[in-house]
């Protein structure tokens, strides 16, 4: 059931939202079983099979960290590497089975036969959530006691396909409280224009870069060779589409989860104005960067034993946070990029840090974010392609080792100027997938100008503190009075006014027109 569909908009959400509030008023036990048995239908929907799988997940790991948080046993530890180990073959055998059958096969010459296994939905985020409160019941930073609200901590329907990944610390305490069962119409006003923020981004926006991304790619993995205009439009309208995706999401999960009053983390903060390839690993999907530091980065030494063991930790980290996004060698060699971009940051802090260098200014500051956004891309080509050499033909074309396409209007201009253009295709479409170039090229703008110009979905309704790391935090105002960009926010900023509500509504109507006529695509993320 996709969010961008008009069965969850007008059937499962009405019903889960107005049922969870309507037993809210006589029992808080019954309201929390009503929105766990929806989160498990809104699974169902997509494949009943994997149903008991997720259940068993969850009754699994609810034992063991039974076990661990009241030491039955005496041997805590021991049970943690086990139901960590327990959790990490069934998202092996799901997710990586085919792949390390098939390399295997091919450097073996066998022809070993596993079968085709499919790939439960959102079984990364569901036992990664589960690993993280296993580590966190172990450190005594985490219990629970009732399954029913465990099962709630995990299936939580916004989140349960494609993130966040949540603990348990910041989610449950929130259930628990006594008026989360009591409908506040300023959570369901912020909630539902978070949500049709997302929607937009979706729609209107996402969407549109994938009628421009995909042509390029699919046309790549089967003909190949693509021109420099060409290489460049694909690989940034896969950026933006990424960008934009996986920001709608984000939105309309938040949005979703604070009209039931329960606020769940911020994930997404504006990556491509990042400085720094650093920067931009606390700015995209921060949970699951958040996860991989304290669980896996920490755990093998982090920064504790001098330079040379950081980096390698560094690298280990990132290779498998690649391999955790897919079952590929495009996966890997991405997380390995992400890897050494991030040794080349850090050796670069130090230089600057030993050499006394400052910041450098506005200026060096519009520099680093073109190099971290131009380094981030090359590494979506890889995240992208459907193979390795797919992704170096890519990047062949980007430097113009495939020559070069421009618009066929240019083509006078070259003339006037006297320029010997052999090398050089004069031509309305793009040769490889037939895009007519100045018909993209405006969407592409228009993509660049929002992800780098405009104030992101938090920053609109920061006043109204829509996440849980909004709680703690007195960040009402990150930029300055004066700064133009404040100003802007200002102005589109969130308030309960007659104004935004039309507008808002207006909005979501024209969505809801729109989403009759288009094609209702799946949110990237959905296949990690």
């Amino acid at each position: 059931m996709l969010f961008n569909s008009h069965v969850f908009i007008f059937a499962f959400l009405p019903i889960v939202f107005f049922g969870f509030f309507w037993i809210g008023k006589y029992r808080h036990d019954l309201a929390a079983l009503w929105l766990t048995t929806a989160s498990l239908f809104f699974y169902c929907w997509w494949d009943v099979r994997f149903v008991g799988l997720l259940v068993g997940s969850i009754a699994f790991n609810y034992s063991a960290a039974y076990l661990i948080g009241k030491k039955i046993t005496g041997q805590s530890k021991l049970l943690l590497t086990g139901a960590i180990a327990g959790n990490l073959i069934l998202l092996g055998y799901f997710k990586y089975a085919n792949f390390f059958a098939d390399n295997f096969n091919r450097l073996a010459g066998t022809a070993i036969p596993i079968g085709e296994v499919f790939l439960p939905l959102g079984i990364s985020f569901f036992t990664f959530t589960q690993i993280a409160f296993l580590v966190d019941t172990y450190k005594g930073k985490a219990k629970e006691h009732n399954f029913l609200h465990y099962t709630l901590f995990v299936t939580y329907f916004p989140h349960l396909i494609a993130g966040p990944v949540l603990h348990h610390k910041e989610m449950m305490p929130q259930f628990a409280k006594p008026d989360v069962c009591r409908l506040n119409i300023n959570n369901v006003a912020a909630g539902l224009g978070i949500f049709v923020l997302g929607l937009a981004k979706k729609l209107l926006i996402a969407d549109c870069l994938a009628g421009i991304a995909t042509p390029v790619f699919n046309t790549l993995a089967t003909i190949g060779h693509p021109m420099l205009g060409e290489a460049w439009i694909g690989a940034l309208a896969y950026t933006l589409q990424l960008y934009f995706d996986f920001s709608a999401y984000s939105d309309m999960a938040i949005g979703l989860s604070l009209m039931f009053n329960v606020r769940l983390p911020m994930n997404f903060n504006s990556p491509y104005k990042s400085t720094s390839i650093i920067e931009f690993w606390r700015r995209w999907h921060m949970t699951l960067s958040s996860f991989l530091r304290d669980y896996l980065y920490i755990p093998l030494g982090g920064s504790r034993n001098g330079k040379f063991q950081r980096y390698l930790n560094l690298i280990i980290t990132m290779l498998l946070g690649g391999l955790w996004h897919g079952a590929g060698w495009t996966f890997i060699v991405w997380g390995g990029l992400h890897g050494f971009y991030l040794i080349v940051n850090h050796a670069w802090r130090s230089l600057k840090q030993r050499l006394g260098w400052g910041n450098g200014g506005p200026i060096a500051a519009i520099g680093a974010c073109a190099v971290t956004f131009t380094a981030t891309m090359v590494g979506w080509v890889f995240f992208r392609a459907d193979s390795c050499s797919s992704a170096m033909d890519m990047l062949g074309g980007m430097v113009g080792m495939n020559g070069v396409s421009v618009p066929r209007a240019l083509e006078g201009v070259f003339g006037k100027l006297g320029l010997r253009y052999d090398w050089i295709v004069f031509d309305k479409l793009m040769p490889l997938s037939n895009l007519y170039i100045m018909e993209v090229l405006p969407i592409l703008a228009i993509g660049l100008g929002i992800a780098w110009g405009f104030p992101n979905t938090r920053e609109l309704f920061l006043s109204h503190r829509p996440t849980c790391n909004d709680l703690e935090s007195t960040n009402y105002l990150p930029m300055a009075e004066d700064s133009p960009g404040n100003q802007l926010l200002r102005f589109l900023r969130w308030r309960p006014s007659g104004l935004q509500g039309a507008f808002y509504g207006a909005l979501f109507f024209i969505l809801i027109l729109y989403m009759t006529s288009a094609e209702k695509s799946e949110f990237l993320y959905f296949q990690f």
